[in-house]
């Protein structure tokens, strides 16, 4: 019997075995490591699936939360004190199935609400007299902290959504797994994404009119109309929107703003 160690037939190997021996040496750095795993996928040895996710998991050790977080001004919150029904309006328009629940000040979050036992509390007979009953804890974390220790943390607590908080312990932000996960495999659709390319934030439409997207910075929108609408206290055009009307905007209600209908 032979005892050539070499005799395993390539097509049995794994890819990681094929992969070590198709390269000498050692990568000396990051950028050594991802080349290698491109020549790697070039030759066949990996797919490009695996090239990405490979890739994501190496930026994924040097991303903090701060670089992927979803901002305070695009986060999707609820009032404590809002009755059931309202509330529930709120979360079916989002599509989400998690939200950060504050008091009177967005910065005094109470904890983390889930649309499930929303629901619960209201078909429940003799359920909760408020939405506070039904909170889980936030996690609070810094912007500063590793992606891949957040994803630890994650799957340990079984937490599915973190807050984001500054230096200054107020709301900067928020982050959920999904949010991490993208980093590995990529974009993560579902049924409440929209599909195809992201429309412009500001359109102009055949009538003269324009489409404003709500997440539209205001400092975009003064840029784009020669307009002067402040920006200290909100963020995006649905922010002074929503604080001009005094409520969350419905379905043909119209506003006139300065020179702006």
């Amino acid at each position: 019997m032979s005892e050539d160690t070499d005799s395993t037939a390539p097509e049995r190997r794994s890819w990681l075995e094929r992969l070590s021996l198709a390269f000498s040496g050692e990568p000396q750095s990051r950028e050594d490591l991802v080349e290698i795993l491109r020549d790697a996928q070039d030759n066949g040895l990996i797919g490009p699936d695996t090239l990405k996710m490979l890739e994501g998991a190496l930026a994924v050790s040097e991303l903090q939360v701060g670089d992927i977080m979803i901002p305070r001004s695009q986060m999707v919150s609820l009032p404590a004190d809002a009755a059931f029904m309202d509330l529930m309006k709120l979360v079916v328009e989002s599509g989400h199935s998690r939200f950060p629940v504050h008091g009177d000040d967005k910065d005094d979050i109470l904890g983390i609400l889930l649309a499930k036992d929303l629901l619960r509390g209201i078909v429940a007979d003799g359920g909760p007299g408020q939405v506070r009953e039904l909170l889980r804890p936030a996690v609070l974390i810094p912007e500063s902290k590793r992606l891949n220790v957040l994803l630890k943390e994650f799957r340990l607590s079984r937490n599915h959504m973190a807050i984001v908080v500054d230096e200054h312990g107020g709301v900067a932000g928020l982050v959920t797994i999904e949010d991490v996960l993208e980093q590995l495999v990529g974009e993560i659709d579902d049924e409440h994404d929209d599909a195809g390319d992201e429309a412009k934030m500001i359109a102009a439409q055949a009538d003269g009119q324009y489409a404003v997207d709500a997440l539209t910075p205001i400092a975009d929108f003064n840029d784009q109309f020669g307009a002067r609408f402040p920006d200290d206290e909100y963020d995006t055009i649905g922010g002074l929107v929503t604080d001009a009307i005094g409520h969350l905007p419905e379905a043909g209600e119209e506003l006139t703003l300065d020179r702006f209908h």
